[in-house]
């Protein structure tokens, strides 16, 4: 600017700006301005302390295995307390005792099994024994009365057969809901086969309080179940 424009300023009351102040350089060893140096200033990032492992750095494992805490991979947490000599034998008891009752209930149900079927065999075997060898007379009136099975049971027979019959010469098989009148011989070998199948066997030697339903005038007994 030429002095005739400033001197026209000033006169008009316009003051010089003034001459910036220039910084003063090394005010000591103890001044903590932001642009400080020395042993104590502070960097850009964080100060660790001497010994501390670095912000957010996983702890290492041990050589052995073991975890920071003592414990050993797969080991009770802290706080949870380990099954004792006693628990583990009780649970060993209790898996022994529920293996045997286990086998137990297989073995009785094969035992079952094998039951019914060794007396379907035995039934066949009989029927085929029996078949078209049966005494029955369609025209007999006489009734038989027998106890078979918890109940009063009947067959009808003749006067010669009720008298064989009574004697012991005949026998009674039960098949299939019926009652088959048979020799004494064939009713041996029906007991040897199947012996639930004999329905009645009379002994000829027994009294009449051994078998009341020997003596012909019991045709209708008391406790008959029809």
């Amino acid at each position: 600017m030429s002095n005739s424009l400033r001197d026209q300023l000033m006169g008009l009351g316009f003051k010089p700006a003034p001459k910036p102040e220039r910084p003063v350089q090394g005010k000591g060893p103890h001044d903590k301005g932001p642009h400080a140096k020395g042993p104590h200033a502070r960097s850009g990032k964080p100060e660790h302390r001497q010994g501390g492992k670095p912000q957010g750095a996983q702890p290492q494992g041990r050589p052995d295995g073991r975890k920071p805490d003592g414990r050993k991979p797969g080991g009770p947490r802290h706080g949870g307390k380990p099954q004792s000599r006693e628990d583990i034998d009780l649970a060993k008891a209790y898996a022994i005792r529920a293996q045997r009752e286990k086998d137990e209930r297989i073995a009785a149900e094969a035992a079952k099994q094998e039951e019914a079927r060794l007396r379907r065999e035995a039934r066949a075997r009989l029927a085929e024994l029996v078949k078209d060898k049966a005494l029955n007379d369609a025209a007999a009136e006489i009734a038989r009365h027998f106890p078979y099975g918890g109940k009063i049971k009947r067959i009808y027979v003749n006067d010669a057969q009720l008298k064989q019959l009574n004697a012991g010469e005949l026998g009674v098989l039960q098949m299939d809901g019926r009652y088959l009148l048979v020799s004494a011989e064939m009713l041996a070998q029906a007991e040897a086969i199947f012996p639930p199948a004999v329905a009645l066997k009379v002994d000829p030697n027994a009294t009449a309080e051994e078998d009341p339903y020997a003596d012909p005038q019991y045709q209708v007994p008391d406790d008959l179940v029809w």
